[in-house]
């Protein structure tokens, strides 16, 4: 097969534009800006967790807290209503001695009760100046992930952009070469990832191998315009002046 300087200008052009278009599709799918986007979602899924645990913790107390205040109203009433007793004298000498007994462990009892929910008390209050640190650490996450999010966006559409940039000059030079030496180019590119590259020196563009000297001499005797493949990975050979520079 035979392509004169212009077509193998542009069968190199070509592969310039698919190797711009293979390396949009890389980097769009490792992109390191979602990288970032995918660490700000686990710092930001961990300050969640902890926040969901101090709040779960607070609710836990709140429902002690609550218990026992019943318990100490009922404790309460208890007393006022063996006071009422004592008060009335209308009590014989035993009653008068079991309701001062019952009395006294009343009070003991709510003494306690009280102890434990000043202890309560106590804890939620550091937990609560927790779950504020949390809550602040939180809204920081969230600042983040949507600052790694927005700048992930943007990559992504800017790859998206040399890409569709890439891919509408691709269609206009495959349009202006010929087909047979258009279908080559394809048939290769397919089976390896490359069609066509520069002959830089004794070396392969495309598998980066060098040609044995027996084969470059035959190359080097080729016809300007005559088609020759790398002997290795089968890659169109582009030869003319500028090729490789």
């Amino acid at each position: 097969m035979k392509a004169d300087v212009a077509q193998q200008k542009l069968l190199l052009e070509l592969a310039e534009v698919d190797a711009e278009i293979t390396r949009a599709e890389h980097r769009t799918k490792n992109l390191p800006e979602q990288k970032a986007v995918d660490e700000a979602q686990a710092a930001h899924r961990e300050v969640g967790d902890r926040l969901a645990a101090i709040r779960l913790a607070l609710d836990d107390i709140d429902a002690q807290v609550a218990k026992l205040e019943t318990e100490i109203d009922g404790v309460r009433q208890r007393e006022d209503r063996d006071r009422a007793l004592l008060d009335g004298g209308t009590v014989d000498a035993k009653q008068l001695t079991d309701l001062q007994h019952e009395l006294e462990t009343l009070q003991r009892r709510q003494a306690s009760l009280e102890d434990s929910q000043l202890e309560l008390m106590e804890k939620r209050e550091e937990l609560a100046a927790q779950e504020a640190e949390q809550v602040a650490a939180s809204e920081q996450s969230q600042a983040a992930l949507t600052d790694a999010q927005r700048a992930a966006d943007d990559a992504r559409a800017e790859l998206s952009q040399t890409k569709e940039r890439a891919v509408s000059r691709r269609a206009e030079v495959v349009a202006a070469l010929d087909d047979e030496l258009a279908t080559l180019y394809e048939r290769q590119r397919t089976r390896s990832g490359v069609g066509a590259a520069p002959l830089q020196g004794r070396r392969c563009g495309a598998c980066r191998i060098e040609i044995d000297r027996g084969e470059s001499a035959r190359i080097a005797a080729a016809a300007e315009d005559d088609i020759v493949r790398c002997p290795e990975c089968s890659a169109i050979l582009l030869r003319f002046k500028g090729a490789n520079a």
